[in-house]
C-alpha cells in the first residue's frame, strides 16, 4: 500500500485517512487500488467493528485527480473501461462492507468525493463541507458514482444536481440526504465519537444482517414474498448464537457478550491530573 492513505486502528474502530491533501483527496489509480485493498482488509479483520472514512487537510475528497485526468485524456475505450471498473469495485466494496462505516466530512467532497460519502452507512458533515457533481462541467457523466447518489438523495433530486453540477452547502446535503447529521466544524469529532459509542456495542452479527435487510427492502413492493422473507430473517437471527445471547442479556439484565468483551479490550484515557 503507498503512502496515500493512512490506516490507524483505536480500539475496535479502523480510522481511514485520505492522505494527499497537496491534491485536496483527489484520487487516482493507485489511491483507488489501495482503497479497496484496505477495505478489503478491514472487512476480513474480526478485531474491528467500525470503519470511519476521513480525509487529510482542507478537503474531505476533490474527485479525480488533474494528473490521473490527463492520463486518462489519451486513453481508449478499453483502458477507460478498465479504470472504470477499478472505481466502481472500489465503491462496491465500500458500500457492501458488513461493518458499519461513516463518513467524517470536514471540507468539500466533490465529483468521486460525493461517490465515496454516499457509499458510507452514516455521513456527518461539518457546517464548513459543501458538495458538488462536477463531471457535467467536463462534458462527463457520474456513472459509476451514480447508484449510491440516486439512492441517497433521490431520482428526481439527482437529476438536477447531476445536470446543474451546483455547489451544494452543508445544510443543503442534509436536506438531501447526502449527510446524516450537520453540526458545527469544533462538534464533528464528538458527534462522530457519540455515534460510535453506540455501534461499538452493537451485535456484530446483527450489524452485518442488518445492512444486508436495508438492501433488500430498501426497492421493491411490500408483496408476500418481501414479507415472507423479513419473517425469514428474524427466526434466522433469534436463533443464532449472538440473538439468543443478546436475548439472554436482555432478560437476565446483564450486558451481551460482545459488549464485555469490548469494554475488556477498551483502552481508558488517562485521569487528569488536578
Amino acid at each position: 500500500m503507498s503512502d496515500k492513505l493512512i490506516v490507524e486502528k483505536r480500539n475496535t474502530v479502523a480510522i481511514v485517512t485520505l492522505n494527499r491533501p497537496e491534491v485536496r483527496n483527489a484520487f487516482d489509480d493507485v489511491l483507488i487500488a489501495d482503497l479497496t485493498e484496505v477495505f478489503l482488509d478491514i472487512e476480513k479483520d474480526d478485531t474491528v467493528r467500525v470503519m470511519v472514512l476521513a480525509g487529510a487537510g482542507k478537503a474531505f475528497c476533490a474527485g479525480a485527480d488533474l494528473n490521473w485526468m490527463k492520463r486518462m485524456a489519451g486513453y481508449g475505450y478499453e483502458d477507460n473501461l478498465k479504470d472504470a471498473n477499478a472505481l466502481a469495485r472500489m465503491l462496491k466494496t465500500l458500500d457492501r462492507m458488513s461493518k458499519p462505516t461513516i463518513a467524517r466530512v470536514h471540507g468539500p467532497a466533490y465529483a468521486g468525493g460525493v461517490g465515496l460519502v454516499a457509499a458510507c452507512d452514516i455521513a456527518i458533515g461539518s457546517q464548513a463541507a459543501d458538495f458538488c457533481l462536477t463531471e457535467v462541467k467536463l462534458g462527463l457523466s457520474p456513472a459509476t458514482i451514480s447508484p449510491y447518489v440516486v439512492r441517497a438523495m433521490g431520482e428526481r433530486l439527482a437529476r438536477r444536481y447531476f445536470l446543474t453540477g451546483e455547489v451544494i452547502d452543508a445544510g443543503e446535503a442534509y436536506r438531501l440526504r447526502l449527510l446524516s447529521d450537520v453540526c458545527p466544524p469544533e462538534e464533528l469529532d464528538g458527534t462522530i465519537n457519540a455515534l460510535l459509542g453506540h455501534l461499538v456495542v452493537g451485535g456484530r452479527q446483527a450489524h452485518a444482517r442488518i445492512k444486508d435487510l436495508v438492501r433488500a427492502v430498501g426497492t421493491g413492493a411490500v408483496d408476500d414474498a418481501m414479507i415472507a422473507d423479513t419473517a425469514k430473517r428474524i427466526a434466522e437471527i433469534r436463533v443464532s448464537p449472538e440473538g439468543r445471547e443478546g436475548i439472554a442479556s436482555f432478560i437476565e439484565k446483564r450486558k451481551p457478550a460482545w459488549v464485555r468483551d469490548f469494554e475488556a479490550v477498551r483502552v481508558k484515557p488517562p485521569r487528569k491530573k488536578k
